[in-house]
């Protein structure tokens, strides 16, 4: 594997799976494989779980790990042809090259901009990093997905999944931001790769993007959606077709004790309680939202350990 930008660069995503559930038993196993390797993490936006949980992967692996906080330290210019004469000084050009020689590995992690939806699909600030890096890319999070936090999603499923195939919904809830629809996106191409009987649920008008959601059924009654489950995922998302905007925030599709019945909760995290889910469901043990937390360190070194393999 020579990157990891999408779910679809692992070859297996159920043998990718249950290599990861194998290294949680033994984690430093393979600590000499990345001996005298650097991983280098750019975060153009804060992170908690995904920084804290890509370092300590890498460190199970004996890698040296570099963070820088971009936007902290000096502003990139990514346009091409551009006259550099205002507020950036570097391009990423030279840059992606400079830090090139610094890593064996270089992770990334960058926001949309959710104000102009074509160069938020074009994932501008990844695919510069891709095109002029000379190592290994690994997706911490970008414009329109989140690769690394659906691995760890579908670890959790199968970890905890009692019957074969089990029930999963997708939930839109309520949110006072703009948020992006990357967790959304990876998690939906996420689960029609494995056996799951998988639907979505918003409210009208919350439509995502239709080539990633493709023929996975849209329910419009979260009540209705959620019969059954066995595994509801919540989650807010900004309008996609009127890209970026709040177009509601009903409190109706709060996820509840009652809603969510006997199914488990899943969120990313971070999340607001009493706004998107309530504290009886957070404060349950039906929540394996920790779960999910700690299943990031061997999603994330399920993924650098196949890209140390490829030499």
């Amino acid at each position: 594997m020579n990157h990891y930008i999408k779910i679809t660069d692992l070859p297996s995503i159920a043998s990718a799976v249950q290599e990861a559930i194998a290294l949680k038993l033994d984690p430093y196993k393979y600590r000499s494989l990345g001996a005298q390797k650097t991983l280098v993490m750019l975060f153009f936006n804060a992170s908690l779980r995904t920084r804290l949980s890509t370092e300590k992967a890498a460190k199970h692996l004996g890698m040296d790990v570099i963070v820088l906080n971009v936007t902290d330290a000096w502003q990139l210019e990514f346009e091409t042809g551009v006259v550099m004469n205002l507020d950036k000084s570097e391009h990423v050009k030279e840059a992606a090259q400079v830090i090139s020689q610094y890593a064996d590995i270089l992770a990334v992690r960058a926001f949309p901009s959710l104000t102009d939806k074509d160069k938020d699909l074009s994932e501008w600030i990844l695919n510069s990093f891709v095109t002029h890096a000379t190592v290994p890319i690994v997706n911490m999070e970008s414009a329109t997905g989140h690769p690394l936090q659906a691995l760890a999603d579908a670890i959790t499923i199968e970890e905890l999944k009692t019957k074969q195939k089990p029930k999963v919904v997708l939930s839109w809830a309520p949110h006072p931001k703009v948020l992006p629809h990357a967790v959304a996106n990876s998690f939906i191409e996420m689960m029609q790769t494995i056996e799951v009987d998988f639907s979505i649920t918003h409210p009208e008008g919350y439509e995502l993007n239709l080539d990633i959601v493709k023929d996975t059924p849209v329910i419009y009654d979260q009540e209705e959606a959620l019969k059954d489950a066995d595994f509801v995922y919540v989650k807010n998302w900004s309008n996609y077709k009127d890209y970026g905007k709040i177009i509601s925030q009903d409190p109706n599709w709060m996820m509840t004790k009652e809603k969510l019945s006997t199914a488990k909760f899943m969120h990313c995290l971070p999340v607001r309680r009493n706004v998107v889910v309530e504290d009886a469901v957070l404060d349950s043990e039906q929540s394996v939202v920790i779960a999910q937390s700690n299943n990031r360190t061997y999603a994330a070194q399920l993924v650098l350990k196949k890209i140390l393999e490829n030499g």
